[in-house]
């Protein structure tokens, strides 16, 4: 395995006078495997390094990239970097991240059971979760698919101003896709779980809840349209929570893209409401000691019992607003520029339960499962509006399953409309967290 800091390190060496320069070094190895009537149907193993490289020249920025770390490539790579440079436009507050002074927190997150465990036992593990979600109940007639995953990955950012960050973590998952049927009509669900390692993966888990979710939906009906309170499973709750946090981007509001411009200080959100993004958490699988700019990662506090408190920074949206990286940089890869966002974002948990919120809310709809939150929420305007399926809520207890209708309200007014946060706080691979939310005055609209 290659020396990371060391690769980085021989680039930025080789900066000149008045020239900054940056490198983003990464190697990883994923394997993908897909189980489908106990054959396997599709396996990838594949190792992939690269480096990313900005030359800052005069306020002007050059980018480049190779997709190897063979030193001619790199050396083309910065050769390209520099040129670059010399044809972009001057700006004021581009340049490469300075220390900070921050201590990066002391996370364990590599496990060396994932590269060591032969790929015959991964495959075996999607094998028998596909056995495993079939045995729960006789109504599974088959899975779309099982399968497992794993990602270990390793990254290094060296910069000319001193910065020579150094980062590595492990993870895998089972996941479950499975068809719950009668005679008259099928039902999906789907069940997972992560682990940092191999030996911490709970098939039962994902069985039981692929199972759960297909079979529950059996005999579903659209239901009558209305105003009501939703609750939102965790897997749901994550995907809105998400949502918020970009909004939260120095970028996006910078650009007038976000409905909280200018409004720090404001109550934007429930008093239930507290919205941290702590990468420096390692029960996150996004979790890592430093940003993508090679900043100490740290925890920050976007929302405080509802009131607006701060946006996400990386070191070029901080100098336009004449502040500090929050150490938020992330970048899509080795070809791209940092830009800053949610790195590990998660409501603090409440003290209700999901049974006890179910029981207060009385008459409303659980939310399963939604569709279309890409294209169906607007991040300026705020509008919301979703395709969605799961359970009708009567007295607090569920009753009949419920699909094709749509969920819509406004992302600020949900915001204002929680009504309970729950104590299930769930972790799946990603940047965002889940838990049981209550919101209410939501439309439905069914038949």
């Amino acid at each position: 395995m290659p020396d990371l800091i060391e690769i980085g390190k021989s680039v930025v060496g080789q900066a000149a006078a008045g020239e900054e320069i940056e490198a983003y070094v990464v190697w990883e190895r994923e394997t993908s495997i897909r189980v489908y009537q106990a054959s396997v149907e599709s396996l990838t193993s594949a190792e992939s390094s690269g480096i990313g490289i900005r030359v800052i020249r005069g306020n002007r920025v050059g980018v480049s990239y190779a997709g190897t770390l063979e030193k001619a490539e790199i050396e083309r790579a910065l050769a390209e970097a520099r040129d670059n440079s010399r044809f972009a436009s001057e700006d004021p507050h581009s340049g490469i991240a300075s220390p900070d002074g921050v201590e990066a927190p002391a996370l364990d997150l590599w496990r060396g059971d994932i590269l060591t465990t032969p790929t015959a036992s991964k495959i075996e593990l999607a094998m028998e979760l596909e056995r495993a979600v079939k045995a729960k109940d006789s109504r599974i007639r088959s899975l779309n698919s099982s399968n497992y995953g794993d990602v270990s990955v390793e990254g290094a950012v060296v910069n000319s101003a001193g910065i020579a960050s150094y980062t590595q973590q492990t993870y895998c998952w089972l996941w479950a896709y499975a068809l719950a049927g009668t005679e008259d009509e099928t039902q999906t669900g789907y069940g997972m779980h992560a682990s940092r390692d191999v030996a911490g993966l709970d098939l039962g888990f994902a069985a039981a809840e692929a199972a759960e979710k297909a079979t529950r939906m059996l005999g579903a009906t659209k239901p009558a349209s209305g105003l009501f309170t939703v609750i939102l499973e965790p897997d749901i709750a994550s995907s809105l929570l998400a949502i918020v946090a970009s909004t939260l981007s120095a970028e996006a509001v910078q650009k007038g893209r976000s409905i909280f411009a200018g409004r720090l200080g404001e109550q934007v959100a429930s008093t239930l409401v507290t919205l941290v993004d702590d990468p420096g958490d390692p029960r996150f699988f996004s979790a890592s000691p430093y940003d993508d700019e090679g900043l100490a990662s740290r925890r920050n506090v976007l929302l405080e019992g509802g009131t607006l408190k701060g946006y996400l920074y990386d070191s070029y949206t901080a100098r336009k607003d004449g502040t500090t990286s929050t150490g938020s940089a992330i970048r899509g890869g080795i070809a791209g520029s940092t830009t800053p966002g949610p790195r590990a974002t998660m409501a603090l948990p409440g003290e209700s339960s999901p049974e006890q919120i179910l029981a207060e809310a009385g008459d409303c709809y659980l939310i399963q499962s939604i569709s279309g939150i890409h294209s169906g929420v607007n991040p300026i305007s705020g509008d919301f509006s979703v395709g969605a399926e799961g359970i009708r809520v009567r007295g607090g207890e569920l009753a009949e399953p419920v699909k094709e209708f749509t969920i819509s309200s406004n992302l600020q007014k949900m915001l204002l409309d929680v009504r309970a946060v729950g104590n299930d706080l769930t972790f799946r691979p990603g940047g965002t967290a889940g838990l049981t939310l209550a919101i209410g005055n939501v439309n439905v609209s069914g038949t």
